[in-house]
């Protein structure tokens, strides 16, 4: 077992909450396993990233007791030994003054939970959007981010990774690369077979 957190408020990046995908798109060793995987922002001046640090520490002591302070130093150079990572490092729009906390969760594991604001599931067990949740979390907009906390140590080294458990949706955001909000409100139901010459602007 790890240590859990809740992420409130935080920015929404890279985002795979339908269908599980597999690292780099596609599954290239037999070993390779689809999973989901969430990226929460948070600012350099967040009082929650000191409790992520903490807790950090606290994992690490927890499962490499007296060399920890060593092997932990290792792990937080190492840019992907750790799932908490300056946003410094990333060239990507709004990572910008934030830390970038990453959470991964295996198929195997069953989906991570999904949320709207007022608790009712964005994504049936299938993995397809219940109606009218299209569009409701994305990347930009603000969610509370649950993860557990586990330390790593084993043929692919040691690191100090996040499991994704759950999300939900906080509040609107701007869209990475400077778009809108989705907006499902925006359109109307079609009926099959009738030709609308009206353009969508």
């Amino acid at each position: 077992m790890g240590t859990v957190i809740t992420l409130k408020n935080v920015r929404a990046s890279f985002l795979t909450l339908g269908e599980p995908e597999y690292f780099g798109g596609k599954k290239e060793k037999p070993t390779d396993k689809a999973r989901w995987s969430a990226t929460g922002l948070a600012a350099y001046d967040d009082p929650q990233v000191k409790a992520v640090d903490a807790m950090i520490e606290e994992v690490a002591k927890a499962r490499w007791e007296k060399k920890y302070k060593t092997i932990l130093e290792n792990i937080l150079s190492d840019p992907k030994a750790c799932f908490k990572v300056d946003g410094r490092r990333k060239d990507y729009d709004g990572y910008a003054g934030h830390w970038a906390l990453t959470a991964h969760r295996n198929e195997e594991k069953g989906r991570p939970l999904v949320f709207d604001t007022d608790k009712s599931p964005i994504y049936k067990p299938d993995n397809t959007l219940y109606e009218g949740k299209g569009g409701r979390i994305y990347s930009g907009c603000y969610i509370n981010l649950q993860i557990e906390l586990w330390a790593q140590d084993n043929a692919n080294g040691k690191a100090i990774r996040a499991t994704l458990l759950g999300v939900q949706r906080n509040r609107d955001g701007d869209a990475f690369s400077g778009g809108s909000a989705p907006d499902a409100d925006a359109f109307e139901e079609i009926t099959e077979g009738t030709e609308d010459t009206d353009s969508l602007t």
